[in-house]
């Protein structure tokens, strides 16, 4: 207080100044004047600069004191109006007891994200038999995982409990608690698996909405990095790409993935990737080992609908369509003939009575497209009847005996 009383007794002592020079300087303009005219009627004209010279120093002055005073005042405004968007001020429940009001912008949005998420992450440890031939052997698994629901609901990858194979699952929790878990739903192809363990009243999760992501903005990974002797550790970076493609073996290629630098590691598998508000864009489910900053994961809107069925009714359910096949370039290569496709799914068999059945495609047909989503292989064509309901119609393009052919299916049938 004493420091703020003495700036403003100096800058009154200031502006009292500049008052003093433009008086000084009016009076002396006035003297000029008369010294002017006395001189004029002599024929001499000697200081008209002068009096022009004193005239701007005091403009200089004046504007001088003004660039002080709005340096010491605008900073103030600047943090409190200009700033007032870009600081963290969370001011929500979180975990139905504890709540973030953040004030201090020392404090930063990855913290406060962190916080926020950190008591619905959870470890997951496997044993899985895996056979070697004729040897089998029991290998130890480590993951993570995120609470979705406060009755023990937990999302996780597929391939952090095994593929659903998993003979023994242990969910480690923040205060300590392990619990085993069993599989309710898992699909391979898009990695995602949900656990449930016996327990109410968990801290969950909020889920964001992965479609409003934008390339360049915050991402912050939590889990469990080379084991749970790390867990919970929290990494974070940017969302530095959209809609991107890996393939994770031969068969399966896993699309629409968020790409970040977020560091992900061995053990964070399943965990959660964050933006600023602490909430939930996705899960973490792959990195390219022979780069660094290249991690990939699952968009959390994927899932929800498959988050919400399983709470209600204890598994998931996708349409059926109601047919084998297989890829085109494998059918190719194992028989040793040439089709009239370069990509798609061929028909080997029709369900009777399926949708595939009713209509109307046949063995041999070859499916390129369901509406606008092109197939390649048959995971990719499982993975595109998750954005159906029982009851919705689809639109195939096929090729049939070498022409291109469109027919209409509806899914009534769920599997």
């Amino acid at each position: 207080m004493d420091d703020e009383k003495r700036d403003l007794d100096q800058m009154i002592e200031i502006i009292e100044g500049i008052d003093t020079v433009v008086e000084d300087s009016e009076e002396d303009n006035a003297e000029e004047n008369n010294y002017a005219e006395d001189v004029k009627k002599e024929g001499i004209y000697k200081d008209k600069k002068r009096k022009k010279r004193n005239r701007i120093l005091s403009y200089i002055a004046i504007a001088l004191i003004s660039s002080l005073i709005g340096g010491l005042v605008s900073p103030y405004i600047a943090i409190k109006y200009l700033y007032a968007d870009k600081l963290p001020a969370i001011e929500e429940t979180s975990n139905d007891n504890v709540v973030y009001n953040i004030d201090d912008n020392s404090v930063t949005a990855v913290s406060v994200a962190a916080k926020k998420a950190m008591s619905s992450v959870v470890g997951i440890t496997t044993k899985e038999v895996q056979n070697y031939g004729f040897i089998s052997q029991e290998v130890d698994g480590v993951g993570s995982g995120v609470i979705v629901d406060k009755n023990g609901y937990i999302l996780t990858n597929s391939h952090v409990v095994g593929d659903g194979n998993a003979k023994e699952i242990t969910v480690l929790l923040e205060n300590g608690d392990k619990i085993p878990g069993k599989v309710l739903w898992n699909d391979s192809s898009i990695d995602l698996a949900i656990v449930k363990v016996e327990a109410k009243n968990l801290p969950v999760a909020t889920l964001g909405d992965s479609e409003k992501l934008e390339v360049g903005e915050i991402a912050i990974a939590i889990g469990n990095p080379l084991g749970l002797e790390f867990q919970r550790t929290v990494t974070s970076g940017i969302i530095s790409g959209l809609h991107r493609s890996i393939q994770v073996d031969r068969y399966n290629l896993i699309e629409d993935l968020i790409q970040t630098d977020a560091s992900i590691n061995e053990g964070n598998s399943g965990g959660p990737l964050l933006n600023s508000k602490g909430e939930v864009i996705g899960i973490n489910t792959a990195k390219i080992k022979t780069a660094e900053g290249l991690g990939f994961a699952i968009p959390i809107n994927m899932v929800k609908p498959i988050i919400e069925q399983v709470v209600k009714e204890g598994t998931y359910k996708t349409v059926f369509l109601g047919i084998t096949g297989i890829e085109v370039e494998l059918y190719e290569r194992q028989l040793g003939v040439e089709l009239k496709a370069d990509n798609g799914v061929i028909v080997i068999e029709v369900v009777p009575n399926s949708p595939a059945s009713k209509g109307d495609l046949r063995n041999g047909d070859i499916i390129t497209k369901i509406d606008d989503q092109e197939i390649q292989n048959m995971n990719q064509l499982k993975k595109s009847l998750y954005k159906y309901k029982k009851g919705d119609k689809a639109k195939l393009s096929i090729i049939r005996n070498g022409k291109e052919e469109q027919m209409e299916i509806e899914f009534s049938v769920l599997k």
